[in-house]
């Protein structure tokens, strides 16, 4: 089992960036693949990115395709998220989750391939 707890996000203009970070604990970190996802009001949770146990080749949703940058770092069981050009419709509150099934090239891209999720953290663009 592990457990997530993301920090980063906050109040933005549209343009600016931010940086979430995602720490784990429990199982070994490198063991699961990871992902971004975000809720907006009255809205279905989406995919954003999502990286590999290997750590190659992440995968982004087209609407962060070019702004967003996923990214892990294994030593410190941290899973990161580049936020660039925010656009006032990236305003929702981002979740980490974790796959603990995923092989070590695999990289999973539905909701219901995750184990576990964190609280969220809010990001609101202002126009």
């Amino acid at each position: 089992q592990v457990q997530l707890v993301e920090s980063g996000g906050g109040l933005v203009q549209a343009g600016g960036s931010l940086r979430l970070s995602c720490a784990a604990s429990g199982r070994t970190f490198s063991s699961y693949a990871m992902g971004w996802f975000r809720q907006a009001p009255g809205k279905e949770r989406e995919f954003i990115a999502a990286i590999r146990r290997s750590g190659g080749s992440p995968y982004y949703a087209d609407s962060v395709k070019g702004r967003f940058t996923i990214s892990r770092d294994n030593a410190k069981s941290t899973v990161y998220l580049e936020m660039n050009s925010l656009k006032p419709e990236d305003t929702a509150v981002y979740y980490c989750a974790a796959d603990g099934d995923a092989y070590y090239y695999y990289i999973p891209l539905s909701r219901t391939e995750y184990d576990y999720w964190g609280q969220g953290t809010q990001v609101t663009v202002s126009s």
